[in-house]
């Protein structure tokens, strides 16, 4: 990620605008068609499981690698290859199941195989741990364009904050792939078959996004665990902020991360799904951060399982935009805070339909950022949003990550100790004031 402009890659996303009332109404539908795909589940899992997200993230269609995130995989795809990925399970489980996506892809995705074991670290993965994942008792998967599948539930107990190696293996060409470009924990490839790999030496290569993998869900009481009834989801939806651009590589030092950990301290076993795609907006689509929030919502907040509440953070990047001349955030027409307060109440709405209780985050200092991000008609824009978003009850409860990491001396530059070398994005000790600044019984 080079200094000029690296966090702005980070807070945007791509679509056209759809009218109020289809928006809405297809938003709503979530609320009885909870998931895109069911799967049969088989195997030792329950019969009636109750399933709630150990981990997740938003996926885009492939984007090329640039200076700021690095090269990626996205758009050659994979043939002939295993590809590993780390995840950090946020709550156990007895059981689990994983979630394939191939919601970007123009062909059938065929995955000759999956397999799931403890982390070692790396590349690597504790020897005697791997389980196969099957589908519909198969071992391998057809996902078909623009779609989801889940796997058959996989008899595996994993405990909070564990770390899961998920290796997939790929025979023919895939095409692009469906990912996660600024994943912050690196994934790793190998020739040939490497299922159950310890990971030692084929592993070679390695990038810092996620491919075709959409979640991680577990159900079951481990042993020990209290008993705990009723959706045990929470989703957080934005930008970079949280994604977490700025963080420490491959430490899960996200303000997600943090408040996990926090949750797991104070004994909630809430597990916390981080749907935050870097130049995501929440009123439009842009070449590199994807479909806008408004046009998403449905598919990575309504549409996963158990959710309970919904932290929501955009608008970021609808008024950073406008000040850009970069290729991928447009298109970058200047906003109202008018307009975005608008399309916030939609996601409300959407929300408060599917029986999900949102959280509104006001949107952190943008000004001193190094590169073309703050304006002062930007930064009215800015100040009237968060007004809103504190004052107007809408939401149901408000984390004002602003005033977290906003500087004593000039409130519209971030604290110097919270901040990136970009200038605009949190540190690590930035993300830890935000997840600080979170009342757990919001949630």
């Amino acid at each position: 990620m080079r200094l000029s402009k690296p966090g702005f890659h980070a807070i945007k996303i791509i679509v056209g605008a759809c009218a109020a009332a289809a928006l809405i109404a297809g938003m709503t539908q979530a609320a009885s068609s909870r998931s895109p795909v069911s799967t049969r589940l088989t195997g030792t899992g329950p019969s009636t499981p109750s399933w709630t997200v150990a981990w997740g993230t938003g996926v885009q269609a492939p984007v090329a690698g640039d200076d700021d995130s690095g090269p990626n995989w996205s758009t050659t795809g994979f043939a002939q290859q295993s590809l590993r990925q780390v995840v950090r399970a946020g709550v156990g489980g007895t059981h689990l199941r994983i979630r394939l996506t191939n919601a970007y892809g123009t062909r059938p995705l065929h995955v000759a195989g999956v397999t799931v074991a403890r982390s070692a670290g790396g590349a690597l993965a504790w020897p005697g741990t791997f389980v196969p994942v099957t589908f519909g008792r198969s071992p391998r998967a057809v996902v078909q364009p623009g779609r989801e599948l889940l796997s058959d539930a996989v008899a595996m107990p994993t405990s909070p904050l564990e770390r899961l190696a998920l290796t997939m293996r790929f025979t023919g060409a895939t095409g692009p792939a469906t990912f996660h470009r600024f994943a912050l924990t690196k994934s790793y490839r190998a020739p040939g078959d490497h299922l159950t790999d310890v990971g030692q030496g084929g592993f070679a290569e390695s990038t810092g996004s996620w491919y075709f993998l959409g979640g991680l869900e577990v159900t079951g009481r481990p042993p020990g665990a209290a008993a705990v009834s009723g959706r045990r989801t929470v989703i957080v939806f934005g930008d970079s902020l949280v994604d977490g651009v700025g963080s420490t590589m491959d430490a899960d030092a996200r303000f997600t991360d943090d408040l996990q950990e926090r949750l797991d301290a104070a004994g909630r076993p809430l597990g916390v799904l981080n749907a935050g795609i870097g130049t995501n907006k929440l009123l439009r689509d842009s070449a590199c951060g994807g479909r806008s929030g408004l046009s998403r919502f449905r598919r990575d907040v309504l549409d996963r399982p158990g959710v309970r509440s919904v932290i929501v953070h955009l608008g970021a990047n609808d008024i950073g935009a406008p000040q850009s001349d970069d290729p991928c955030v447009r298109p970058n027409p200047k906003v109202t805070a008018q307009e975005l307060i608008e399309g916030h109440r939609k996601l409300i709405q959407a929300a408060h339909a599917a029986g999900v209780r949102a959280i509104g985050m006001t949107v952190g200092p943008m000004k001193g950022a190094l590169f073309p991000m703050w304006s002062p008609e930007g930064e009215k824009v800015r100040q009237a949003l968060n007004l809103w978003i504190r004052t107007s009850r809408e939401y149901d409860a408000v984390i004002d990550s602003d005033r977290a990491m906003a500087g004593s001396a000039d409130p519209r530059l971030p604290r110097q100790g919270y901040v990136f070398m970009d200038g605009l994005h949190p540190n690590d000790a930035g993300y830890h004031a935000i997840a600080r600044a979170i009342d757990l019984a919001a949630l």
